[in-house]
């Protein structure tokens, strides 16, 4: 027998009348055996959104000629879409500073073989994690900045992304403020942990924030960056109940679970082409 091989096509498009029908209808007529389905049309927005699962017993046609054919179709339905073999798992570069537990848990997950990624390389302003990432094996690049050589670092940034063929870059607590010039180059390609339940508490220290405040949940956000500081698409968000008796490093503590759990949730879902974003919005699929 020969091996079958596994796809998905994330798609979205303006919302009419029987678009999901023209999609499935192209995917029978090439022999795609579809193995899993979502879908969302927002009211608000007028569009429509779909996650397709299939494979290739039963295709036709080489995947090439059948991606050709989505893209024939996409055309005039004004659609976006990706089509991925699930064996070409993305390429993923993770900046850290000092905190290493969000990238801790991202190495061992893939390590795992449960978080369906590439980890190409670790990138840093300090050398803290250095150590971590040549344990496992992925090329460490430690890139200062200060205020004088933040377009060149970033610049270098850009480079480590480029030759290691990476097409997500993870903020894994790197606790520097990407330039909104950067922000743009990577939109929908780089994914943030906030430690804080965005909207609230937004910037510098959130936990401090939160104490302050006397809240009685804490969280953590991931998500999308954008221009905007803290306020790109949220994808994940994470929560614990905590009371008056909790300090700020008790806090933080409790938060490093969190913000690992969030962003590597973050994480395979953007992998497994489960987000679509939708404005200022995702939708999860």
């Amino acid at each position: 027998m020969s091996e079958i091989n596994h796809y998905t096509l994330t798609w979205q498009c303006p919302d009419s009348s029987g678009v999901l029908a023209k999609i499935t209808q192209c995917l029978f007529t090439h022999g795609a055996f579809i193995t899993e389905t979502s879908q969302y049309s927002d009211p608000y927005t007028s569009t429509f959104f779909s996650r397709i699962a299939f494979d290739d017993r039963n295709l036709t046609v080489p995947i090439d000629e059948f991606s050709q054919a989505v893209e024939n179709l996409a055309q005039p339905l004004n659609m976006e879409f990706q089509l991925r073999n699930k064996e070409n798992l993305p390429n993923i570069v993770i900046a850290v500073s000092k905190d290493d537990h969000c990238l801790v848990s991202l190495l061992t997950k893939w390590k795992a073989g449960v978080l369906p990624v590439n980890i190409v390389a670790v990138l840093s302003n300090h050398t803290n994690c250095q150590s971590l990432a040549q344990w496992h094996d992925v090329p460490f690049h430690h890139l200062p900045i200060d205020k004088t050589n933040k377009p060149q670092q970033e610049a270098q940034i850009l480079k480590v992304l480029k030759q290691a063929d990476a097409e997500l870059l993870v903020l894994a607590r790197y606790m520097q403020i990407l330039s909104d010039e950067l922000c743009i180059k990577l939109s929908g390609h780089a994914i943030n942990i906030h430690h804080s339940f965005l909207p609230s508490f937004k910037g510098a220290k959130p936990y401090h924030q939160a104490h302050a405040r006397g809240v009685k949940v804490i969280g953590a956000t991931a998500h999308y960056v954008t221009a905007d500081l803290d306020e790109g698409p949220i994808i994940v968000q994470e929560v614990k109940p905590i009371n008056h008796t909790f300090t700020v490093e008790q806090m933080k503590h409790m938060g490093h679970d969190l913000e690992a759990v969030a962003l590597c949730h973050a994480v395979k879902m953007h992998a497994e082409q489960r987000i679509c974003i939708n404005g200022s919005k995702t939708v999860i699929l």
